[in-house]
């Protein structure tokens, strides 16, 4: 026996089996065996070529490929296989990571992930990944791709950006909004996550319109903000299979520590506002967490864990959290700006935040 693979599909048996025969009777002995159980046999020779050619490929360079989105169609799946063919890769392996959607369960509710197994090396990676991210915006979709290697088997911290990316809110324009400054401080945080605008500066700035803000206001905001979904679900999923997490925010500490304390996160970095006689002053105390500052502290904790940075996932949405993506061994760019998807390496837009759990090869049926 020199090669072996079976699959079920929909209650129908497929097993291929590579045999090596010392006589040609014994492939009309198995015939007749398969007739008389009711099988259906269906046998060929291998030219040694062939077979000489498909040793020689267990050593190309294995890939996954990821599709998410809401419901898989017929269009999507030819979009994304013709582009494999065309740069030259075999798909070795495709199945499902989730559950089969109920009959009533609405589009708007569902998820769906198929993950491909690839061997080969594409003829232009670079020309492969941007078609994959048209192929996204056509069809509604999102592709991850990434090497098949023991990092992408072993991750062990996730780090998240907090802002837009673990809550659905910047803190920064709630905290505005009360200050009376809501729209200004908007539209500085929208051309500040465009990467339009130097982060520290921008900081400073929309900061300084908090001054004289009540201290009691951060509770407050702090209590109406929401979850972005499947943050609590990816959370605990990670918690159960012995991840560590950590928040790496240019917002701020007070917010960071109240979703450590709810999430169950491991790390919480961010800026920290100075408050004195029960007031905002308009000032932020020490350095400023900005981009550069985000990938430096990723390094820290992973030192400190006893992690590899490529054993690490970085989640987020801003131009601020670029280099933390980049450091990263899996770097993706959560419901992003346009310039953030462009640049970092896989992009998530069509699913929640649980949809990362598919990156790291999870089942609906092994969620916790």
């Amino acid at each position: 026996m020199l090669d072996l693979n079976q699959a079920v599909i929909h209650e129908s048996l497929l097993l291929g089996v590579m045999v090596r025969f010392p006589k040609e009777a014994a492939l009309r002995s198995l015939e007749a065996t398969a007739s008389e159980l009711g099988l259906k046999l269906k046998a060929r020779n291998i030219p040694d070529a062939d077979y000489d050619h498909w040793c020689a490929q267990q050593g190309k360079p294995r890939h996954i490929l990821t599709l998410l989105t809401r419901a898989v169609t017929a269009a999507q799946l030819a979009a994304v296989t013709s582009e494999i063919a065309a740069q030259g890769l075999n798909i070795d392996v495709i199945h499902r990571l989730s559950g089969r959607p109920a009959r009533g369960e609405t589009e708007g509710t569902r998820r769906a992930c198929v993950e491909f197994w690839l061997r080969g090396q594409p003829h232009d990676a670079g020309a492969m990944q941007a078609r994959f991210m048209d192929i996204g915006v056509e069809h509604a979709l999102d592709l991850a791709w990434q090497k098949d290697d023991a990092y992408r088997r072993s991750r062990r911290m996730v780090v998240f950006d907090m802002d837009s990316t673990l809550i659905r809110a910047e803190v920064i324009d709630e905290l505005a909004k009360e200050a009376g400054a809501g729209e200004k401080v908007a539209a500085i945080t929208e051309a500040a996550m465009r990467g339009e605008l130097d982060f520290d500066d921008s900081l400073r700035q929309r900061v300084a319109t908090l001054a004289g803000l009540p201290e009691a206001v951060l509770r407050t905001v702090a209590d109406r903000l929401e979850l972005t979904e499947g943050a609590e679900a990816l959370v605990a999923n990670l918690r159960a299979f012995g991840y560590k997490t950590a928040v790496l925010s240019g917002g701020f500490t007070y917010f960071g520590e109240h979703l450590k304390q709810r999430l169950g996160l491991d790390h919480v970095h961010a800026n920290v506002l100075e408050i004195a006689d029960g007031k905002l002053t308009g000032r932020v105390v020490g350095d400023i967490v900005n981009g550069p500052r985000k990938a430096e502290l990723l390094k820290q904790i992973a030192a400190a864990e006893g992690i590899s940075p490529r054993q690490v996932i970085a989640v987020g949405d801003g131009a601020n959290d670029l280099p933390m993506l980049a450091t990263a061994g899996l770097g993706i760019a959560f419901h992003a700006k346009p310039k953030v998807r462009e640049e970092a390496e896989h992009a998530v837009s069509t699913l929640g935040l649980d949809a990362l759990l598919y990156l790291l090869g999870v089942r609906d049926r092994e969620r916790q």
